[in-house]
């Protein structure tokens, strides 16, 4: 049985505002989201058995709940397809990390099983049913730098300096819908417009409270922010700081405390598999 290897990278929140609130309960969101080049890698081999295996379910992870099979099943369903497959994954995003990782393994399989099974599905359709699975999956699908409303759907390219990152994992799953729930969430920022992007005003809005709940995301925030404006991705718990230069980046990091993790990442100007689907 042949395999074949595809990159599901990470992402960052270079900014998150929560600006309100749908009747469905759905929080309205502004964000850029930024691809770097740092993530998990998803190796599949098609069959025709017309079934999906998971050869390596995570931890805790039933795989009917695991968003790779979902992203499979889903696939299958929206056009009939016969064929099976059969799923890796190697992990090297946290989860609960803000950095998208299930997203972004979902959006993959869908990427890379369409081509595979030549199904001929386009960007579009895929996104639509990225969406299904999570807010952030579209991004991966969408495949290049963007500014997002609405819950994260409503996607429009930027256009972004190249930079480094310093990216720190603190020891800790941040739950998504705990944070949206807490009642001491600010939920009306003013909207932006793109072209205001960067500023000074910009920030992630769930960061105080992740940082109330789980003071050790503080405690990473705070270090990091001696070289640089630190930042918290998504609901946390990841948080980063961008440079200019890959040195100054190394630098950064040679100097984090051994109790401490993190990697460094380039920012990435499209997905490695955007040109599989049109």
């Amino acid at each position: 049985m042949v395999y074949h290897s595809f990159p599901a990278p990470a992402k960052l929140n270079l900014f998150l505002h929560v600006t309100g609130r749908r009747p469905d309960g759905y929080h309205l969101l502004q964000t850029v989201f930024r691809l770097i080049d740092f993530g998990d890698t998803i190796d599949i081999a098609i069959d025709d058995s017309g079934q999906v295996i998971h050869e390596n379910p995570l931890p805790g992870v039933p795989p009917e709940t695991d968003l790779i099979v979902r992203a499979a099943h889903l696939l299958k369903k929206r056009t009939g397809c016969l064929s099976g497959c059969r799923l890796r994954i190697t992990k090297r995003l946290p989860m609960g990390g803000g950095l998208g990782g299930g997203s972004s393994d979902a959006a993959t399989v869908l990427l890379a099983l369409n081509y595979l099974w030549e199904l001929g599905l386009n960007r579009a359709e895929l996104q639509s049913l990225g969406l299904q699975l999570g807010a952030d999956v579209p991004l991966f699908i969408f495949g290049r730098d963007a500014f997002a409303e609405g819950i994260g759907e409503a996607l429009k390219e930027i256009s972004l300096p190249e930079q480094w990152y310093v990216v720190l994992t603190p020891p800790v799953s941040v739950p998504t819908i705990e944070i949206f729930s807490d009642p001491g969430l600010t939920r009306n920022t003013e909207p932006i417009i793109m072209a205001a992007f960067p500023n000074d005003r910009v920030r992630n809005d769930l960061e105080a409270v992740v940082k109330k709940r789980y003071p050790i995301v503080e405690k990473y925030l705070s270090w990091l922010s001696q070289y640089g404006k630190s930042v918290m991705t998504g609901s946390g718990a990841c948080v980063f700081a961008a440079f200019n230069t890959q040195a100054e980046a190394m630098r950064v990091l040679s100097l984090l405390p051994t109790t401490m993790q993190g990697f460094i990442a380039q920012s990435i100007k499209q997905h490695p598999l955007f040109d599989l689907v049109s």
